[in-house]
């Protein structure tokens, strides 16, 4: 018979692991997620945008570069997992 103490490890590492498999989906969802973002803002709000960011005199100003910026910082997901691939394939 298993001991209540044994019983709460093994629940206990299960949803460690379902936690990694989480974090490790939303990271690969953030970089089009925001990539998307950052399309459909310049389509939608493009001019406007654009004159907010001039009004500041900011070169990175708007939503459309943060966006960008955005996705590019949250790339490593997909970097480590075209990484994986590459290594699993030799």
């Amino acid at each position: 018979m298993t001991s209540p103490l044994n019983a709460t490890a093994g629940a206990s590492r299960n949803g460690v692991v379902a936690a990694r498999h989480l974090a490790r989906w939303l990271g690969l969802a953030a970089t089009p997620t925001f990539a998307i973002m950052a399309v459909l803002t310049a389509m939608l709000d493009g001019p406007a945008d654009m004159l907010c960011a001039a009004g500041h005199g900011a070169m990175l100003g708007g939503m459309v570069p943060m966006y960008l910026l955005m996705s590019a910082f949250h790339s490593a997901a997909w970097l480590r997992l075209m990484a994986e691939g590459r290594g699993g394939a030799r």
